[in-house]
């Protein structure tokens, strides 16, 4: 049941995640309300055109306010940015986590991936066109083979999202690591 009282926060887990597990759930036991995309079963057999215009639906229709937050993690990010090619600059506040901005290969897990249009990011980036949320932060591990924080950092740079690298970590930036920044996302003063 939601609660009333609590801000709900706009939450895309990463390929195969769920919205009450990991991420999720520290912040449902932070006394949020938690909506979004589940990227498994049904969500995650559409086709990827209607995936993400299902996720700027969700937040035109509810979240697009300038006290909105939303957190996507991984290939959430993916998600969350190709719906935004498609809509004005998000007004609210947004938090990536390790994103997936363009495909990527580690030759020592013998593992790639490629995720649909993964050169469209960088080319509107590059072109100037790719609308920007107006307040966006990008938190990714040093060591992520996935989000590639140089691909990451070069997205930050091409459009003023403030890319933060967390040394020692990976794809996973770790439990104390995410505590603490939503403990400080989370208490910001939105007015």
């Amino acid at each position: 049941m939601a609660n009333p009282t609590a801000k709900t926060i706009y939450y895309l887990p990463g390929y195969g995640g769920q919205l009450g597990t990991g991420l999720g759930r520290a912040l449902m036991d932070r006394g949020f309300d938690v909506a979004g995309r589940e990227t498994r079963g049904d969500f995650r057999s559409l086709p990827f055109d209607e995936q993400i215009a299902t996720v700027g639906q969700d937040l035109k229709d509810h979240f697009w306010h300038d006290e909105a937050r939303v957190i996507c993690n991984s290939f959430g990010a993916y998600l969350f940015l190709h719906a935004q090619t498609q809509m004005p600059s998000f007004p609210g506040r947004v938090l990536l986590l390790s994103p997936i901005v363009g495909e990527f290969a580690n030759a020592q897990a013998r593992t790639s991936f490629s995720p649909p249009r993964p050169t469209r990011l960088k080319e509107l980036a590059e072109a100037g066109l790719l609308p920007i949320p107006h307040v966006c932060e990008i938190h990714v591990g040093e060591d992520d083979w996935q989000s590639i924080p140089a691909n990451v950092q070069a997205l930050g740079q091409l459009t003023g999202i403030s890319v933060t690298v967390v040394l020692g970590s990976g794809h996973d930036l770790g439990v104390n690591y995410v505590g603490s920044l939503l403990k400080k996302w989370l208490n910001l003063d939105l007015t």
